[in-house]
């Protein structure tokens, strides 16, 4: 098949639709329910005060707001794929936003800017503080502001606003790659998200991993939790074909999302024999790099001790392999050449797990 032939065939796959909608026609939609923000986003997205009274400012002055991509499903609600922190903000200035309870978020308060520093901690219309509420004239001119919307119709390819949100929320986004997979995992299947959360959650495997707020914050443990069940039972010949890993993981968290037949049951009962194994055994030392010279475990979370000591741990134990002694291991993957020589700076994750993968799966197996 030729390019063009490719490129013609895939369109056929996306339905699109778009036109101006006014600020009103949006808060509208979202009172009586007809489109869905996923308030369990917010989470993860970041905006201060001063950013989100930026886009007031935005819209006070008229400069144009970039166009908020939805989703169309088969129920005619939309699921915003694009947009979300746009619309929240908004809606929470407007005193209309809920949280993932559907309790009703504290209204906005906005903070002076350059242009218009009499913004200072204005709000949309309090009874309680009218001096600092805006007047009827400004809430029509916020209220008949258009923004843009482009819809991808209940018609198109499944997949395709998946594709769109994670296209338009990684590189330059504010969220971590975690977080964006998050986020997709909610829309695929939010049972599977809060089975994963659980799985995060857990205490011997918090304790183990030792993480320090920011990559907490940034979701990196439910990235390791994810991890663990890709790459503990991966078949080795499969690694051969990496190329971008994040990317990998992404599809393959895609995948078993909507899998019925992946066994949660089995996996969480595999995660929780591997954590509190080296909880007894190692805990917050489990994935340190060992120093040689002063005989001991040092410094911080290495993502290259976590690739071979849990996935190798969870690959014997589920195939019922006896054990070797688990911290005599761990410290001694650091005098093999095997690991030191593919776990250094400057080796990328593409060329390091098709090679230390299976060397932690062998260094742990106790088959004598």
């Amino acid at each position: 098949m030729s390019l063009i032939d490719e490129v013609n065939e895939k369109r056929k796959e996306i339905r699109t639709d778009g036109y101006a909608m006014s600020i009103s026609e949006w808060a509208s939609l979202y009172e009586s329910k007809e489109i869905d923000i996923h308030p369990e986003f917010q989470r993860f997205y970041r905006w201060g005060d001063s950013q989100k009274t930026n886009l007031i400012e935005s819209i006070l002055l008229g400069i144009p707001i970039p166009p908020v991509f939805v989703s169309q499903r088969k129920d005619g609600i939309w699921d915003v794929v694009d947009g979300l922190q746009r619309l929240s903000t908004i809606y929470q200035f407007m005193g209309i936003l809920e949280d993932e309870n559907q309790n009703t978020i504290d209204p906005l308060t906005l903070t002076g800017t350059k242009y218009l520093p009499s913004l200072e901690g204005k709000k949309w219309n309090s009874p309680e503080d009218e001096d600092n509420s805006f007047s009827q004239e400004l809430r029509l001119i916020i209220k008949r502001s258009k923004i843009n919307v482009s819809i991808i119709l209940k018609e198109s390819d499944e997949t395709a606003k998946y594709d769109l949100f994670q296209r338009l929320n990684t590189g330059g986004s504010d969220l971590s790659p975690q977080e964006v997979r998050n986020c997709i995992l909610v829309m695929i299947n939010r049972d599977f998200y809060t089975w994963l959360q659980r799985l995060a959650s857990y205490e011997p495997f918090q304790e183990c991993i030792s993480l320090s707020d920011r990559p907490l914050k940034e979701s990196y443990d439910l990235e390791l939790a994810l991890r663990f069940l890709i790459f503990t039972l991966i078949e080795e010949g499969e690694l051969e074909q990496l190329s971008d890993v994040g990317i990998f993981i992404t599809e393959k968290m895609r995948t078993i999302a909507v899998d019925d037949a992946f066994d949660t049951a089995m996996w969480e009962n595999l995660f929780m024999q591997t954590f509190d194994l080296l909880q007894n055994e190692l805990n917050e030392e489990s994935f340190k790099r060992y120093n040689v010279s002063k005989q001991k475990f040092t410094g911080g979370f290495l993502l290259s001790q976590f690739e071979v000591v849990a996935y190798g741990l969870g690959y014997n134990l589920a195939n019922r392999n006896k054990l070797k002694k688990i911290p005599d291991t761990a410290a001694g993957i650091w005098s093999d050449l095997r690991y030191t020589e593919w776990s250094g700076s400057g080796i990328t994750a593409t060329r390091r797990l098709p090679r230390i993968l299976p060397f932690g799966r062998e260094v742990f197996n106790d088959g004598n």
